[in-house]
């Protein structure tokens, strides 16, 4: 059935039923996972992005749990790791299948984007950050004519975006160079309400199993409080509530409304992806 394709990419917002789905997959194809969700990468960050590793039960999983919390791990790194990934399946005869809510980490694997090598500037960083967005986009636009708006659909993508666009004009960059994969693209679909009461559901069972002593357990072990704020969601809120700065009800309602605001951007990427032409089979889960 999917023999003609290189990879199988199950692909989805968050809370739609996708990591189940590419297991049973995985079973049925003799397949592997390779993860492609920019927060799992992460180790001791295993509630809040939805790690629930049992999932997989005896489905063999890559790019989860690589680093530890704190480390940059940008999009570059990614590319190889999943290359690497990908390449060690397919030696050893068995289907890689992508699976993952992050429309970046999914096009950069599939796609063979060509991105620049560039270390993170922190002192620039802060410097950006004291501008006002528009003048932000300026600068990029003047250094460089963006491929979409998806450049900088957030002002975390759009500083990141400046930072590596000001790099190049100085110095020399090492690019990634990866072939384009014939990728088959199955897409999970539920409704927006029925992914608003799954998001709503998962997010009382896992503040009821342990996800804000997770995130105390990293702020214990050293971790900054603006290191975890950068993870977003239920790091940023959560963090926010340990330090004081929400209460237990605030950060519930702000958390579950920036997570059903973040299922959307998601759907609103892979719409995105299929105006580019890439073609995706929406499917029930």
């Amino acid at each position: 059935m999917y023999d003609q394709y290189d990879l199988i990419a199950v692909i989805g917002p968050t809370a739609s039923g996708k990591t189940r789905y590419a297991v049973e997959l995985a079973r049925q194809l003799d397949g592997e996972i390779l993860s492609a969700d920019s927060r799992q990468v992460y180790r001791g960050m295993g509630i809040g992005p939805g790690n629930v590793l049992g999932v997989y039960g005896d489905v063999p999983f890559h790019l989860i749990d690589r680093v530890h919390a704190g480390v940059i791990y940008n999009i570059y790194r990614y590319q190889h790791d999943f290359e690497a990934a990908y390449r060690d399946i397919l030696a050893r005869g068995k289907r890689p299948i992508l699976c993952g809510g992050s429309g970046l980490y999914v096009e950069a694997a599939t796609c063979g984007y060509y991105l620049p090598d560039v270390p993170a500037n922190q002192e620039l960083r802060d410097e950006l950050d004291k501008l006002p967005t528009e003048e932000l986009i300026a600068r990029y636009e003047a250094l460089r004519k963006p491929h979409n708006t998806t450049d900088y659909d957030t002002r975390q993508r759009l500083i990141r975006a400046l930072e590596i666009a000001i790099w190049e004009e100085n110095h020399p960059v090492t690019h990634t160079s990866f072939l384009p994969k014939h990728t088959k693209y199955l897409g999970i679909s539920v409704s927006r309400e029925e992914r608003n009461a799954r998001i709503d559901r998962r997010l009382t069972q896992r503040l009821n199993e342990g996800m804000i002593d997770e995130v105390r357990g990293l702020l214990d072990s050293g971790i900054k409080p603006e290191d975890l704020l950068y993870y977003g969601l239920e790091y940023k809120f959560v963090t926010l509530y340990l330090i004081g700065e929400l209460t237990r009800e605030e950060m519930e309602e702000r958390l579950r409304t920036a997570i059903h605001q973040f299922a959307k951007r998601q759907m609103t990427w892979f719409r995105g992806m299929e105006r580019r032409g890439i073609q995706i089979e929406w499917i029930k889960p």
